[in-house]
Order: C-alpha cells, then structure tokens, then sequence
C-alpha cells in the first residue's frame, strides 16, 4: 500500500538564467523534467513511497538548461538524476531501485522470488518495448508493429492473479513502464485511430487502475502536449 499522499506545489523550472540550489549541501534532490517519461518513473516511486519531504524536486528546462547543471552536477546534461549523500546518480532504471531500496515507505518490490525473477525481467525488456513502439512510428504498419508490444504487455499481466498490476501489487515495474504506455497509447489513438485496450482487458484495467493512485496523479503531463512534442519528434509536424 502507497504511503500517505503528501500534497505539494511543485517547485518552478529552472533554465540557463536560474541559480544553482545549494549543492550538496546534504539536500536530497531529484533532478527531473515535468515532461520527460523517464524522470517520471523515479517521480511516482518517489511520490509512492511518501519522499515528498526527503527528495526534493529539482525540474530542469530541457530546451533551455542550466549550464550549471552539466559543469556541477550530471555531466550526461540528462534527466533524472538524483543527488544523495554527496554523490549524484543517473539513469532512470537504477534510480527506480536505488530509490526503493535506500529510502523509507512501502517497498515496490515484493519478497515473492518468482515475482522478483519477473520484475527484473519485466524491467530488463523495457528499453526494447520503448525501441520498438517508437520505431513502429515511423514503420509501415505502424499498427502491427505497435500492436505486438502492448500483446507481451497482456500477457505479462496475466502472470500473477492477486491484483491488477504485472507483480499483483503496484511494483517497480508498474512505475517503469506507465510513463511510455500512457504517451504511446495517446499517439497511437491520436493518429492512427488505434485504442491499444481493445481487445486487451488486462491492459485496460492496469491503466485505470493505475490512474487512480494519488502518488501518480500529479506526474501526469499534459496529453495534448504529449500528443503535439510526438507528432513534432516522429512525424515532423508542427
């Protein structure tokens, strides 16, 4: 069960003309981008676990960057990183565990080792779900080739029956792999008319239910933005 929610106004963005916060200084700070999927998934576990006064939100303009933050912080200039203890941590997958596993509130991984086993694998997949939905984009039966990932999706859901989530409970999986289904799921719709929940009731009720858990809710960018940057990214539409 997710800790309790903790309401907060989420911190302005900052961009080349903002000053530095006061770095490591022995503030936990979760370097993100309100848009971008892959900081989002250490948001919701961060958001999950009830981090809201331990991690602090750092949100960076991609477009626009702080050169501060490249020179003194992540030299990668990417998003998430997190600085802890006087040393600063990226990529979004080892973020995902290293936030569940060093800071109190619920764990997002269960003691089960069969669903242990299938989270990693689950989690190991997720940068070839990400690759291949993305390349269906710009395929030529974008529809078809979309179509098998959110299949293997179905079927993960199927796995374990206690819950709606792929390990039964909401999961580090979960959190992984949200940020990019829900952004596909709206293009996809957006442009080729496909609902990827049809005909894939698992699917469908892990999104709902997924959308009703406070700690996501406030991660949850603005779709017709979402709908606007993909069809600017793979379409070249503007």
């Amino acid at each position: 069960m997710a800790a309790t929610y903790v309401e907060e106004v989420l911190p302005p963005v900052l961009d080349s003309t903002s000053e530095p916060p006061k770095l490591f200084d022995g503030t936990t700070r979760l370097y993100t981008n309100y848009h971008c999927p892959y900081a989002q998934r250490v948001w919701i576990v961060r958001n999950y676990k009830g981090l809201q006064d331990e991690i602090k939100l750092v949100p960076i303009n991609l477009q626009n960057r702080p050169a501060w933050y490249k020179e003194k912080v992540y030299p990668p200039n990417k998003v998430p990183s997190l600085e802890h203890n006087g040393k600063i941590i990226g990529e979004s997958l080892d973020l995902v565990k290293y936030v569940d596993a060093n800071f109190k509130g619920p764990s997002l991984l269960p003691d089960d080792p069969a669903k242990k086993e299938f989270a990693e694998e689950l989690i190991a997949y997720s940068g070839t779900f990400v690759d291949n939905v993305y390349a269906s984009f710009r395929g030529d039966d974008t529809v078809k080739q979309a179509g098998s990932e959110f299949d293997y999706l179905e079927t993960a859901l199927h796995k374990f029956e206690d819950g709606h989530f792929f390990l039964g409970q909401f999961s580090q999986v979960d959190a992984v792999y949200i940020p990019f289904v829900e952004r596909t799921r709206l293009f996809l719709y957006e442009v080729w008319k496909y609902d990827i929940t049809s005909g894939r009731p698992k699917l469908a009720k892990w999104i709902q239910e997924i959308n009703e858990i406070d700690a996501y809710k406030p991660t949850i960018p603005d779709p017709q933005l979402i709908v606007e940057k993909y069809k600017i990214r793979f379409l070249g539409q503007k």
